[in-house]
């Protein structure tokens, strides 16, 4: 019966054993190879660091005029270009706007990243299904392990600043535009394969001529959510040295500054609406078209 009611678990010594040869073997290699991965990293964060400078060198109106052409090009709404020019002027207003500069370089950066990486794993996955069932736990894993979890070995191996900060962000925020590609590439008609097929299409020509176009909607909802998604990391990527509306949230919650962190966080709201509601247009917009070129 003693059995039945203890559960058959490790020997202390025994568990103790393995978190050591796994601690032991980490340490090991962050030691032997901790400054070359620094190395390889070095020309990303001297771009990250120009970029945030000239984020915040640049004339405010000059980023407000901005900002309000890429949201006016890419939902052709005179509505949400307003509200966009609104919302980073209340944002300098309270003075969030050096904060707002840096983390919209690290969003820049991230989801740029993301795409990179991102969409050529979800061609690949559509390509193979061998791929898909070795690619999707991979991801399964990213999205649900808590973001603390892989902060560890990240500082270990880089220690605090931008860089690690962006690759924990990366590592949470890429998976959607990777299962999204995935999905869209696969959704393609198989008719319209065909088709192309009997016109004598190769690989490549499909691909990005037939089934990258076709699949645009959802690659931007990929886009979307990426976005989504490295927004909601920003303030515990200010927990490892990535400036930012994070840091402020931060310091409200250590010293109980309601307001502080209610005005950093709702920055951050404006922002995470904005970018939504731009690539959802964009993405309803692309949708249409393609719905024209159908009938027509």
């Amino acid at each position: 019966m003693e059995f039945l009611e203890e559960f058959p678990e490790l020997g202390r010594q025994e568990l103790r054993d393995i978190k050591k040869t796994v601690d032991f073997a980490f340490k090991s290699f962050s030691r032997n190879y901790g400054e070359s991965l620094e190395s390889f990293f070095d020309p990303l964060l001297q771009f990250m660091i120009w970029f945030e400078r000239l984020l915040i060198a640049t004339p405010w109106p000059i980023i407000i005029g901005i900002i309000a052409g890429l949201a006016w090009l890419g939902s052709r709404s005179w509505k949400l270009a307003l509200g966009s020019i609104i919302a980073f002027f209340i944002i300098g207003r309270f003075g969030m706007w050096e904060d707002t500069m840096a983390t919209l370089a690290i969003i820049s950066v991230a989801t740029l990243i993301c795409i990179g990486f991102g969409i050529p794993l979800g061609i690949l996955m559509a390509r193979s299904n061998r791929a898909q069932s070795i690619i999707t736990p991979i991801l399964d894993i990213m999205q649900t392990i808590p973001s603390f979890v892989y902060l560890i070995p990240v500082v270990m191996l880089l220690g605090i600043g931008k860089v690690p900060g962006m690759i924990a962000v990366c590592i949470y925020a890429i998976p959607p535009i990777v299962r999204l590609t995935n999905l869209g590439i696969r959704l393609v008609d198989k008719e319209v394969l065909e088709a192309a097929d009997a016109f004598g299409a190769n690989y490549k020509q499909r691909l990005f001529g037939v089934q990258i176009p076709l699949a645009l909607p959802n690659i931007f909802a990929g886009v979307n959510q990426t976005i989504m998604m490295a927004l909601a990391m920003v303030v515990i990527a200010s927990m490892i040295g990535v400036k930012g509306l994070g840091v402020p949230v931060l310091q409200a919650v250590a010293n109980q500054y309601l307001a502080l962190g209610l005005m950093n966080g709702l920055a951050i709201v404006a922002l995470a609406i904005i970018f939504d509601r731009v690539s959802q247009a964009y993405g309803r917009r692309l949708q249409a078209h393609r719905q024209g070129a159908d009938h027509d």
